[in-house]
């Protein structure tokens, strides 16, 4: 199940301070599965219910990878949206998801420099209300001017 805002772009001329924006999805074992085949990371804890029973994290756990990824989906998608160009992202996993938590990932604009389109976003992961995922995300924006 995905819950996201509506899609499109918002050029760095309509870009205001503290816009947000977020999508929510649940984690499946499917999305565990298909993530560690694109990413050939096969870790044991996200993927073997024995193996993860004896971790500390007392069973499996999602990827960190795929939770920051729902980041990158609304950064993509939604703010500023198509034509964005990733400069750089900083994440501090906080907490594990597993398989079945919803996930609200979310941006909020903290600086626009409009002559250079750059864009700083705080971006946060939560499950029921937890963060699980901090971090900071400098991007490029779209402009009208190149259109």
């Amino acid at each position: 199940m995905l819950d996201n805002m509506p899609r499109g772009t918002i050029c760095i001329e309509d870009i205001e301070m503290g816009m947000t924006r977020y999508v929510r999805k649940v984690i499946t074992d499917e999305d565990i599965q298909m993530f560690a085949q694109v990413s050939t990371d096969h870790n044991p804890v996200h993927l073997d219910d024995e193996y993860a029973n004896d971790t500390m994290f007392q069973g499996r756990i999602a990827h960190g990878m795929l939770t920051a990824g729902l980041i990158s989906a609304v950064i993509g998608e939604q703010l500023p949206g198509h034509g964005t160009i990733y400069m750089s992202q900083s994440l501090k996993f906080l907490a594990p998801v597993r398989p079945g938590d919803m996930v609200l990932a979310e941006v909020e604009v903290t600086d626009i420099v409009i002559e250079k389109r750059r864009v700083k976003l705080d971006c946060r992961c939560m499950v029921d209300g937890k963060k699980v995922l901090v971090g900071e995300a400098m991007v490029m924006a779209p402009s009208r001017k190149f259109d």
